[in-house]
């Protein structure tokens, strides 16, 4: 454990993997906030995050125009690294935009693509709707037999190298000033009223004052919530990845293609990669990540097998389990401060679309810290408010 160089921050960012770096290098490069900056991570090794178990994908195939605009500006951030990083040692980080492929095999839900990429055609974005026999024509490997049609979008959608990003945030957060300590948040102290955090204690002993803390604990935010006395509906669910080589390679890429069944398959370099959720999906331990190997031989090798049927000779590569922090009220983020302990700032409950969104997301939170206030993207709809009033955050298109 580490102590913290000083006894009170102004900022005390709680997690250090994807969004507390995310948070921590937006604020330190802001012109307007010159305050100090402690984030707080319990593994600095990272193994066991969510950050090092993402698929890193980006979509704009959302519902909710909010969502879409986050992921056009987390296209924009990919493209843009370098000039955002202003490093010239800054790598190019590339978007491979093979694009979602959306499958419906239903009426209903062919439909509701249909109305789909209206919204999303609004925007910008470039998802065109496509009946079988035009998706048969563009990739003709896939079977189709019971599918009536599909969303794809070729344009800023597709892959990208995540783990760099998250590794530059956090370099750079820390060239700017901010300290990152490897230790645990294990208290927090609000004052006589209730309306604040007034320090948080640490594993170690310490006892550090806060101006704003930010819970950035990814699946474990309830855990770091709880300390503040605040619920929330977030908690781990395993989603399991499995990397696979095909005997015969198909002759173009494989967009990230959601099966009706609920699996997806994409591209992954010279190799493949699936997959899902379990049937049955309860909450689970912090620290579960078993793999459970039949739910490849007996759910994903069966789908994808049937759904390209070059996938029947395949070879497993890798396989492992990683943890959605899932908000089990409605699926999306909550964002911004609590309605009650002002100085408690939520960064929660991303449901798998934590890295696509997190340029934004992160942008956003610095901006409500620095300012009281979204400048960008108005953010206010992912408010805590919304779980006080039972009043869901509106998003059709959730894997």
């Amino acid at each position: 454990m580490q102590a913290p160089s000083k006894t009170s921050y102004d900022v005390v960012i709680v997690g250090g993997a994807m969004y507390g770096s995310s948070v921590a290098w937006w604020l330190s490069r802001n012109p307007d906030f010159d305050g100090s900056i402690l984030v707080v991570e319990r593994d600095p090794t990272y193994e066991f995050t969510s950050t090092s178990h993402t698929n890193s994908c980006i979509r704009q195939q959302f519902s909710n125009e909010v969502n879409i605009a986050i992921s056009q500006f987390g296209a924009e951030f990919i493209h843009g690294f370098q000039d955002f990083m202003a490093d010239e040692d800054a790598p190019k980080i590339v978007l491979q935009s093979y694009g979602y492929m959306y499958l419906a095999d239903t009426p209903e839900f062919a439909g509701t693509l249909q109305e789909l990429q209206k919204v999303q055609a609004k925007l910008g974005a470039g998802t065109k709707y496509m009946t079988a026999e035009q998706i048969k024509a563009d990739y003709p490997f896939y079977m189709l037999d019971d599918i009536i049609g599909g969303n794809h979008n070729l344009i800023d959608e597709g892959y990208f190298d995540g783990g760099t990003i998250f590794d530059w945030w956090k370099r750079k957060a820390r060239a700017n000033g901010a300290e990152y300590v490897h230790n645990e948040v294990v208290a927090m102290t609000r004052n006589a009223a209730g309306t604040r955090v007034e320090s948080v204690t640490l594993a170690s002993g310490e006892v550090i004052a806060c101006g704003t803390v930010a819970n950035c604990a990814g699946p474990r935010a309830v855990v770091t919530s709880r300390m503040a006395g605040i619920e929330i509906p977030v908690e781990p669910r395993k989603r399991y990845t499995f990397i696979f080589d095909a005997e015969t390679p198909l002759d173009r890429d494989l967009p990230l293609t959601i099966d009706p069944s609920g699996v997806h398959m994409r591209t992954e370099g010279t190799y493949y990669l699936a997959g899902c959720p379990p049937d049955d999906d309860p909450a689970v331990d912090y620290d579960d990540f078993i793999q459970d190997h039949s739910i490849w031989q007996e759910k994903v090798w069966p789908i994808v097998a049937t759904r390209v049927p070059a996938f029947e000779a395949v070879k497993l590569i890798n396989s492992w389990a990683g943890h959605y922090a899932f908000n089990t009220f409605d699926q999306n983020a909550i964002i911004g401060p609590h309605t009650a302990v002002e100085n408690f700032v939520f960064v929660n409950g991303f449901s798998g679309h934590g890295f696509q969104q997190s340029p934004a997301m992160g942008r956003g939170v610095a901006e409500w810290i620095a300012y009281g206030e979204y400048r960008t993207i108005d953010l206010s709809a992912f408010g805590f408010e919304r779980i006080e009033t039972q009043t869901k955050f509106m998003e059709k298109a959730v894997i």
